[in-house]
């Protein structure tokens, strides 16, 4: 029975150093296992964002020319009208899938600021369904979706934590508009040639 008390410390120590490495175990699984799964889901989210943005931004494009020839210092390219709303409702299909993807996995602040930002092209879109002139308005129409579109990007790009500063166009866009020179190159953030924002 000496034997027995004189080995119980070092049982209890081994007890110990061996639930000590289970929990220790368990905790560092349960936390790869979490991190696996915030990356995943930061994955398709940024998938959803990309598509949801991609639709909205050709939507704004065909819209616009659509809407060319009352907008004549515009450096887009006109588009029959049956094509262009052919186009567009095949958009609206697309749209509406990446609208679904964007309110299953995106926060709420990034839900908000793309409801805004497709609010602005869809008031482009009517215009240009409807076959009436935004006229003076367009530059107001065209400023308020380039706002939405920052307004997106940022919420989603802190949503997803992304860094490396603001990616803001709309105010270079606006500056470009109010110059009347169009012919600098956009940043690099804007696709080139779309011309949905002139």
């Amino acid at each position: 029975m000496s034997t027995f008390v004189a080995q119980l410390p070092a049982l209890i120590g081994v007890l110990v150093g061996t639930l000590g490495t289970i929990l220790a175990t368990s905790v560092a699984d349960r936390w790869r296992w979490r991190r696996s799964q915030s990356v995943r889901w930061d994955e398709r989210r940024l998938d959803t964002y990309v598509e949801f943005a991609r639709v909205v931004k050709e939507i704004q494009a065909v819209s616009v020319r659509i809407l060319f020839e009352e907008r004549r210092a515009s450096r887009s390219v006109a588009i029959d009208r049956r094509t262009g709303l052919a186009r567009l409702a095949d958009l609206d299909v697309r749209h509406t899938l990446a609208w679904e993807g964007v309110l299953l996995l995106g926060d709420a602040r990034t839900v908000g600021a793309a409801q805004r930002w497709r609010d602005a092209v869809w008031a482009i879109e009517q215009a240009a369904r409807n076959g009436t002139a935004a006229g003076d308005g367009t530059p107001d129409l065209l400023r308020q979706a380039n706002e939405g579109r920052d307004g997106f990007y940022l919420a989603a790009r802190t949503g997803l934590g992304v860094s490396g500063g603001p990616v803001a166009q709309s105010v270079l866009l606006q500056q470009r508009l109010g110059r009347g020179a169009l012919t600098e190159p956009l940043v690099a953030a804007d696709p080139p040639g779309d011309g949905a924002d002139r």
